[in-house]
């Protein structure tokens, strides 16, 4: 196996540094793990352990108080405004339910005596973490897997040692534990609530089995002694989804028991590879400070330090991307919730930012390379949860702002809830999330050209068009704007000095909605539906104000040009244009295209990308730009400033949406696309002289392999999956070409 292919260090995770452990994950379970030799932890996550059932917290006097709410914006009386908008607009209450830790599993040995050869590691290929290491002679192995097929999380303990290995696990669970004990000869289990008698009830349970020796259970312990092989296996229900969690979890563990761990660790690995395998990356030779040192024998932590020290390790980056798609894959598959600010791994009953799903970038992030990744299937849990939230946002919509249609704000949890959260003005009362939302589905059909699916999601496209049908009110300058709104989570500074935030309008507003609104009418004349709607809609998007350049040579932020009172600020809103819409491009709006330039420049020269996602997003704008080298250099500034020793975006703290959001930058240095242009190595760095990746997807349904040498294009093989006409672009060569579903194009650049 090459050493490309994993993750590896010499030394456990110590039990307080959480992100030095290692993930896995089925979708709906998650583990980090810890590689302990006398004493292990594995922190285990279930995605539906949340704090709470659902409240509905729509403010009752939302709706009499926006009309003066928008009445003292267009006056200017900003402050007022926002103070009226802090009482009626907030939810009631303030706050919407947090994702949460589901347990831990200490595993103490016993007569493990000193120990040397210690590695442990996470095989990318398999999903497969495992623990190595030698001790008194004799060794010692040790491997977690998480396995969608078998549902449950496995850890495979093995040694040559003919004393056997003698140990005990416990689950732990510091709150809301109601049970532990026995379930049965063989299982221990712990049950609790959160949120009280109306909340989310769950059971966590294991079981094992052992050879040459015995396995009990004592208390809530399962207890080993004298194997030389053992087994546990681990499962957990909620009501979310199970009307009993205790029987549901133990049928899980009758079933798995009734396989060997030979069987069901095979089943896993097929399952994931299927997924996984579809895509490889390689980049050139690897090179560290003009070393003859290969990082690809270093472990993963000194890599990382030796680019955190000015370092250059293209290999790095090529398993870094791997990582994001093995991320993805573990934490987002059909039928499990979506990927949230941690993607499944939560450490906290009370993480940062409730571990939610904040919708104002940071959900939509997570998802931004599962298209372009070819891993379409785990794009599904996003477009699940809108379905969840649909009849809640029609709610909202109709009790908040008197309004038709579907509507949420910057935050949604477990239940799809969609009123306000938090009374933070920057932020709360923002309500494009739908419309950016919606792009998703968008998108999905235009790599897949899956008329099925659009139909099926054709209803929360149209009633997220409703909403601003009714919401949308008419400015100064007879253009459309939303009222109350904010440019996430950014402050301007009016004339006399002073501080607002809300406003009648921003131009990330405007650029959404109008490729919302682009996307819908082309949904309705896909499908043949509602013509006389979509042209109302056509009627409004001419309405909406244009992408404006401001006296400075940037891309305005707002309708007027205000100071901005943080210039250095981590959300680019006003960029949204150019990713991940496709309002701006150097190709057809060269002008707009260099105020974007500009626009990034100027956040940069006052620290902008300060944090992990914010800087993956830069990667993005610079790869649509087509600038290799600056997508590179702020590649190697994530790695250097945002990346923790697991290789887990730093935020700080951890946030799974910049590995997220860099994997498809990554992706998108090599392969662009629309629905008839197919871009072949726009953002190619200089330092990336030789090369190769296969299996990206383009628009359209091509499926494209690319390989470079000397900087340049030597070969690329589009396959089309459905019917294809468009062109092929490298550099100025532009090749027109029509494809048959299965036909395989062959270009080597000339």
């Amino acid at each position: 196996m090459e050493k490309e292919s994993f993750l590896w260090y010499k030394q456990p995770a110590a039990f307080d540094k959480w992100t030095d452990a290692l993930p896995v994950g089925n979708g709906r379970m998650g583990a980090m793990v810890f590689g302990g030799v006398q004493s292990e932890r594995i922190q285990l996550n279930e995605d539906s352990v949340w704090s709470g059932g659902f409240r509905d917290r729509t403010n009752p006097d939302a709706f009499d108080a926006l009309p003066k709410i928008r009445s003292l914006l267009r006056e200017n009386k900003i402050a007022d405004a926002e103070r009226l908008a802090r009482y009626a607009l907030t939810g009631n209450p303030e706050f919407q339910r947090s994702y949460q830790i589901l347990a831990d599993l200490f595993i103490d040995f016993h007569d493990i005596p000193a120990f040397t050869d210690y590695e442990r590691g996470l095989c990318l290929d398999e999903a497969v973490a495992f623990t190595r290491f030698t001790a008194g002679g004799y060794n010692y192995s040790r491997e977690v897997i998480a396995s969608a097929p078998a549902d449950v999380i496995a850890i495979k303990f093995s040694t040559d040692n003919p004393a056997g290995l003698t140990f005990d696990a416990r689950l732990v669970r510091s709150r809301f534990c109601e049970k532990t004990g026995a379930m049965g000869p063989d299982a221990v289990y712990l049950t609790g609530i959160n949120g009280g008698a109306d909340g989310i009830s769950f059971c966590c349970a294991m079981t094992g089995d052992a050879s040459g020796g015995s396995m009990t259970t004592m208390g809530e312990y399962l207890v080993f002694r004298n194997v030389t092989e053992a087994t546990i296996y681990i499962t957990a229900a909620t009501s979310f989804r199970s009307n009993d969690s205790f029987s549901d979890c133990r049928k899980i563990l009758n079933k798995v028991k009734i396989n060997d761990y030979g069987e069901i660790r095979s089943k896993h690995v097929k399952d994931f590879k299927d997924l996984m395998d579809r895509v490889s990356l390689k980049i050139g030779q690897n090179v560290i400070r003009d070393s003859a040192i290969n990082p690809a024998e270093l472990p993963t932590d000194e890599r990382l330090t030796m680019v955190q020290q000015g370092g250059s390790d293209p290999g790095l980056i090529a398993l870094y991307f791997m990582f994001g798609r093995y991320l993805l894959i573990a934490c987002s598959r059909p039928g499990t919730l979506p990927a949230n600010l941690q993607g499944i791994w939560c450490n906290d009953f009370l993480a940062p930012w409730d571990s939610k799903y904040t919708i104002n970038i940071n959900t939509q992030m997570n998802y931004w390379p599962a298209e372009i990744c070819n891993l379409s299937e785990c794009h599904m849990p996003l477009f699940e949860h809108m379905r969840r939230m649909h009849p809640r946002g029609l709610e909202t919509a109709k009790k908040m702002y008197g309004a038709r249609g579907f509507v949420a704000h910057h935050n949604t949890d477990i239940w799809g809830d969609c009123a306000p959260q938090d009374t933070w003005i920057p932020a709360t009362y923002w309500v494009l999330s739908v419309a950016w939302f919606c792009l998703h589905i968008w998108e999905h059909y235009e790599y897949t050209n899956d008329k099925i699916f659009l139909a099926e999601n054709y209803e929360i496209m149209k009633d997220a068009c409703l909403f601003f049908v009714d919401f949308l009110i008419e400015n100064d300058n007879g253009e459309l704007v939303v009222s109350p709104s904010v440019s996430p989570e950014n402050v301007y500074i009016l004339p006399d000095g002073s501080y607002g935030t809300l406003c009648e309008g921003c131009t990330m507003d405007a650029q959404i909605l109008r490729e919302l609104f682009i996307a819908f009418t082309s949904t309705c004349r896909i499908l043949d539906r509602d013509h006389d709607f979509s042209e109302k809609i056509s009627e409004i998007q001419n309405k909406l104000p244009r992408t404006k350049v401001g006296k400075d040579g940037g891309i305005m932020e707002w309708l007027y040009e205000y100071g901005e009172a943080e210039p250095g600020h981590r959300h680019m809103s006003h960029l949204f244009g150019l990713f991940p819409g496709n309002e701006i491009s150097p190709e057809n709006t060269p002008d707009l295209a260099e105020a974007a330039k500009n626009t990034l420049s100027m956040r940069l020269s006052h620290g902008g990308g300060h944090t992990g996602w914010s800087r993956a997003w830069i990667i993005n704008f610079q790869a649509r730009l087509g600038d290799g080298n600056e997508a590179l250099f702020h590649l190697n500034e994530l790695l250097r400033h945002s990346t923790l020793p697991n290789l887990f975006d730093d935020h700080p703290p951890f946030q799974i949406d910049g590995n997220f959001g860099a994997t498809a930058a990554i992706a998108h240095m090599l392969v662009q696309s629309t629905p008839d242009t197919i871009y072949l190595l726009k953002a190619l760095p200089d330092e990336w002289v030789e090369g190769s990746v296969t299996g990206l997807c383009a628009k359209g349904g091509v499926i494209v392999d690319v390989s470079w040498e000397n900087n340049t294009l030597a070969e690329a093989r589009l396959l089309a999956t459905k019917d294809y006409k468009g062109v092929v672009v490298y550099k100025d060569i532009v090749k027109h070409i029509s494809l048959n579903d299965g036909d395989v194009y062959v270009f080597n650049g000339r």
